[in-house]
């Protein structure tokens, strides 16, 4: 291919969120039948596509030139309509991701590595205990991917050659991290899947460099994935009664409050995600809270301790049929 067909501009990142909701719309089914962890509940696929659907109405009609505040937007709104563990990190992930990108009109090959590094933290940091062999996986390698990349070019590292070898060594990193799924696991390598989130992370990575490139994206080599050309590989396994909801809400801390909560929430139960969604004032943020229990009123009059929880959702963990 040509790098003068690379698009940096702010058009690419709209054409990524609104590429990205179409293919995990058309994945959906695929990805929740693959979802076995961190519970088998059947909905990973759903809500990748909704908190991508979100974020991508949020800027659907937004004009402008910056593309980090174009995808901090987006990011703000996933985070709030975020569903489950793989949506929430989804939104995270897209926040970490525009940070370094404020009031910058054109991405670099810098700036991706740069975004790439700030996404793995606020993702791996979001969790109380952060899992190897998921989505965390595939960031991890883009983040390390990028940045050996960046190190080694032997072309002007703001030019497009530059950002087009990044792109091309960031999908191969992808690739590799939900193959090491299947193995990393015990769920899985039961299933005999990959992680759901791991793949439909790779769907948003393929679809942000066709976006730049101007290209059609292609998935065909998604069928090697142990697992995902099988329609319901739930048949291969046996799955545990599945007890307790999700709890998820907006709540308004200071530092002190956050660490506290997470920490009451963590001895309360499990899958614990708390990542602020923007900041208020000098020491207070918005915050989105996830967590797994099975009664969420403890979990809420938590909360309700610390702050006024809104936008709350409580969902069954239970297992549905595709």
């Amino acid at each position: 291919m040509t790098t003068q067909k690379l698009d940096t501009s702010v058009r690419a990142i709209r054409h990524w969120l609104a590429r990205s909701v179409k293919s995990l719309g058309n994945h959906s089914d695929r990805l929740n039948a693959i979802n076995v962890f961190p519970v088998a509940d059947g909905d990973t696929g759903s809500n990748l596509y909704l908190t991508a659907r979100a974020g991508h109405d949020a800027v659907s009609k937004l004009e402008s030139d910056d593309i980090g505040g174009f995808l901090e937007v987006a990011a703000r709104a996933a985070m709030e309509s975020a569903r489950g563990n793989s949506g929430t990190l989804l939104a995270v992930f897209l926040s970490g991701l525009s940070e370094p990108w404020q009031g910058q009109e054109r991405l670099t090959a810098p700036l991706l590595a740069l975004g790439l590094e700030r996404a793995k933290v606020r993702s791996w940091s979001a969790l109380s205990e952060p899992v190897e062999g998921t989505m965390l996986s595939v960031i991890n390698a883009l983040a390390l991917a990028a940045a050996s990349t960046l190190m080694h070019l032997k072309v002007d590292k703001d030019s497009r050659a530059a950002l087009d070898t990044l792109l091309t060594q960031m999908t191969q990193a992808a690739r590799l991290a939900v193959k090491g799924t299947e193995s990393t696991l015990p769920s899985l390598v039961k299933a005999g899947v990959v992680d759901a989130g791991a793949v439909g992370m790779l769907v948003i990575v393929d679809e942000l460099c066709a976006a730049i490139r101007n290209e059609r994206t292609e998935f065909d080599d998604y069928e090697g994935f142990h697992g995902y050309s099988v329609q319901d590989p739930h048949v291969h396994f046996d799955f545990e009664e599945i007890e307790g909801v999700e709890v998820m809400c907006t709540v308004t801390l200071d530092a002190l409050g956050a660490a506290t909560l997470r920490g009451q929430l963590d001895a309360l139960g499990n899958s614990v995600i708390m990542s602020p969604v923007n900041q208020l004032e000098e020491d207070t943020y918005r915050w989105r809270v996830h967590v797994h229990v099975e009664d969420p009123e403890a979990a809420l009059d938590l909360i309700r301790q610390q702050g006024n929880p809104v936008n709350i959702s409580v969902t069954d963990l239970c297992i549905h049929d595709g």
